[in-house]
């Protein structure tokens, strides 16, 4: 399944299936900050990509909540993995957990950038295990990446949005069917 979205020069790409496979420049792994990679989405980057990662991980380790560090893509299909630090929902007020992990997708766009890829792949960082609500999570990663193609100058032509589960695959693509209305709603007033 997979929905397409066109942001200016940015193509948005909402799909399901498993971003360990994804051919993009590089992937988002939705990392702790100690980028020990045991379960969930870090676990399946480790166990497909190699223990390189791991090992590179390591050395740059710790990275802070809201921040982002990049290792090489091991045997992945993407040549990098940006470890992107989001949010544990319970350990702050919703207000400081929406900018923490806003933070996260905007170091994880930035460090794309700063390598000059032109695809790249997020998961839903932070709604595994550290419990943030898929919705709002849905509203900020999508609202990020929408502000940062709005931005200039910019290598990133191809922004993938990769969900495991259909429910997840739903809210993501309702949410930015719904930012993709608006925005068409501003353009006729």
């Amino acid at each position: 399944m997979e929905h397409r979205f066109q942001f200016g020069s940015m193509e948005l790409r909402i799909l399901q299936g498993d971003i360990t496979d994804q051919d993009t420049d590089a992937i988002v792994n939705a990392a702790n900050e100690r980028l020990q990679h045991g379960a969930g989405v870090a676990g399946a980057i480790v166990r497909k990509g190699g223990r390189i990662i791991q090992e590179e991980s390591n050395r740059v380790a710790p990275v802070k909540t809201g921040d982002a560090a990049v290792t090489s893509g091991g045997n992945l299909r993407a040549r990098y993995v940006i470890h992107a630090v989001g949010p544990i929902w319970s350990r702050y007020e919703p207000e400081e957990a929406d900018r923490l992990l806003a933070s996260a997708v905007r170091q994880s766009l930035a460090r794309a950038e700063e390598l000059g890829l032109s695809s790249l792949s997020f998961p839903a960082i932070s709604t595994g295990i550290f419990g943030f609500p898929i919705d709002r999570c849905a509203r900020i990663l999508l609202g990020t990446i929408l502000e940062h193609a709005t931005t200039e100058p910019r290598s990133l032509s191809e922004v993938r949005v990769v969900l495991f589960d259909a429910n997840a695959y739903e809210t993501f693509r309702r949410t930015a069917s719904d930012i993709a209305a608006a925005l068409d709603a501003r353009k006729l007033r």
